[in-house]
């Protein structure tokens, strides 16, 4: 325990008083504990805070902040930059789905069907997006709203018994307590079993122009896909993904505001006239004077304009000054802090490549992915994969397909991989020299280069010798153009050559 001054002097004067002022301090320090961050004292007094399930937590804000959010959403563009770096950079270019079933004309016949129910006509159940549209929408809204309802309809519009309908989360019915099965609770608007695993949804009904119709309606958990991020074991809704920056998003886009006022202002010309003899009709303490008089009421300043003021008249120039250049600097701090918050790079939603050479563009883009690899892990496991399955459950049963043992061989059957299209390359010269080399070293297969590229590595080499044996016919060597080394003529006559020489 250090002493300060005042500990020396009551020691000095009075050692008693002194040992209880070293001992007293003492017990306070071990009641204050050993973190600065549970300190109440003076600086920490302000800091209220509760420790509550994560239901107990949100259940009061979740609305708001959604509420929030789609504000910023509709009326900023520093909301809209992280959001479309989300949307552009989980899909990408799109989906595409690799069926591996292990047979080849089953897989066929099912990559057909899947790119036909895809669209809109027959995935959604509105008729409105295509299935890419959807997927598109359902991440905006996850990291907007927090979350989304995928709902599963069996009906006859499409090709397929099945379509998808999606529903805002708004929609979950937050006044229902009574649950439909007995033992369960509800909580949210959803029906949870003893384990706390969802068995249904309380759905409300609404008209198309928002009114209430009916009675809400319950869905079975099996018929709903509920895409959304849980960050706490007792969490069982939503919270918007932005909800740590939606303050900063709102003062940034206000100081914008203020600041693009602020320069209008300063950029304006006026032009104020001092009279230094006033004029008006004679009178009293008036002089009058001679010849005409100007009016400059109405007047504005154009280019090249040249005019004879009145005699003693003088003019002066107001011209405010700005502080626009000072603002960068805040603006650019401020959304380096909502990027790093929402795990992206200052490049990333800015656009703003001013400060960036290959190197740092390119480990920027790595800590991106990252970002975004988890996005997509999500959006996989939870609404793509549930949603094909269905698709190829729905094909066996319209007798699209037909294996005698898909239900002893489901899994089988319902093998398949997503790959998402590539984004584009920064040096594409760079890039693929890495590829070749990390091929040539077994750092990578050729099918990871393939998908990493978005494309299926055995229709590559089909693709690749198809074109060979086009240009076989046509009497050149394909292969050897791409590989760069001898062609198949060119190696037998080496073999002839060397075989002559012994």
């Amino acid at each position: 325990m250090k002493l300060n001054v005042i500990d020396w002097v009551i020691g000095a004067v009075s050692p008693k008083a002194g040992a209880e002022r070293a001992a007293w301090r003492s017990q306070y320090e071990a009641y204050r504990g050993n973190y600065d961050a549970s300190d109440a004292g003076r600086l920490q007094s302000q800091w209220n805070t509760q420790n509550l399930s994560a239901e107990m937590t949100d259940r009061y804000e979740r609305d708001t902040v959604r509420a929030r959010a789609r504000d910023l959403e509709r009326n900023s563009d520093v909301m809209n930059s992280v959001l479309r770096a989300f949307k552009r950079n989980v899909i990408g270019g799109g989906l595409q789905v690799r069926i591996t079933t292990g047979e080849p004309e089953l897989d066929r016949e099912l990559e057909r069907m899947w790119n036909q129910w895809c669209k809109r006509a027959n995935c959604d159940v509105t008729g409105q997006q295509s299935f890419a549209q959807i997927v598109r929408m359902c991440v905006q809204r996850k990291v907007a709203d927090g979350g989304v309802l995928v709902v599963k309809r069996y009906t006859s519009q499409g090709i397929l018994p099945f379509q998808i309908q999606v529903l805002e989360v708004d929609e979950l019915d937050t006044t229902r307590i009574q649950p439909k099965k007995q033992g369960n609770k509800v909580a949210g608007g959803i029906e949870y079993n003893r384990w706390n695993r969802p068995e249904g949804y309380w759905i409300r009904q609404y008209s198309v122009d928002g009114y209430t119709l009916m009675k809400p309606v319950y869905l079975e958990a099996n018929d709903v896909i509920f895409y959304y991020s849980r960050k706490r074991p007792s969490q069982v809704r939503e919270m918007s993904d932005l909800s740590p920056t939606l303050t900063r998003i709102k003062d940034m886009n206000e100081f914008m505001t203020a600041v693009t006022i602020k320069e209008k202002i300063a950029a304006c010309l006026a032009v104020f006239i001092k009279r230094v003899n006033p004029s008006g009709p004679p009178g009293k303490g008036r002089e009058a004077r001679n010849g005409p008089s100007v009016q400059y009421e109405g007047k504005r300043v154009v280019p090249g304009m040249i005019m004879e003021m009145n005699m003693g008249d003088e003019a002066q120039m107001l011209n405010p000054a700005g502080q626009g250049t000072d603002a960068t600097a805040f603006i650019k701090a401020q959304q380096r802090m909502i990027s790093s918050a929402n795990g992206l790079s200052y490049e990333a939603t800015s656009r703003d490549m001013s400060e960036t050479n290959y190197a740092s563009a390119r480990q920027s883009m790595i800590e991106d992915d990252l970002t975004y690899d988890e996005e997509k892990e999500l959006l996989i496991e939870c609404l793509l994969d549930e949603v094909y399955e269905s698709f190829v459950i729905s094909c066996w049963l319209k007798g699209i397909i037909s294996p005698a043992d898909f239900w002893e061989k489901k899994d089988r059957y319902l093998s398949h991989e997503w790959v998402i299209k590539p984004k584009r390359w920064i040096d594409p010269a760079k890039e693929a020299n890495a590829n070749a080399t990390m091929l040539k070293t077994g750092q990578k297969t050729f099918q990871q280069i393939c998908a990493e590229n978005g494309r299926d590595w055995k229709k590559v080499v089909d693709e690749i010798e198809e074109a060979c044996s086009y240009a076989s016919e046509k009497g050149f060597d394909l292969m050897a153009m791409i590989t760069g080394g001898p062609g198949e003529k060119e190696e037998e006559e080496n073999n002839g050559k060397k075989a002559n020489e012994k």
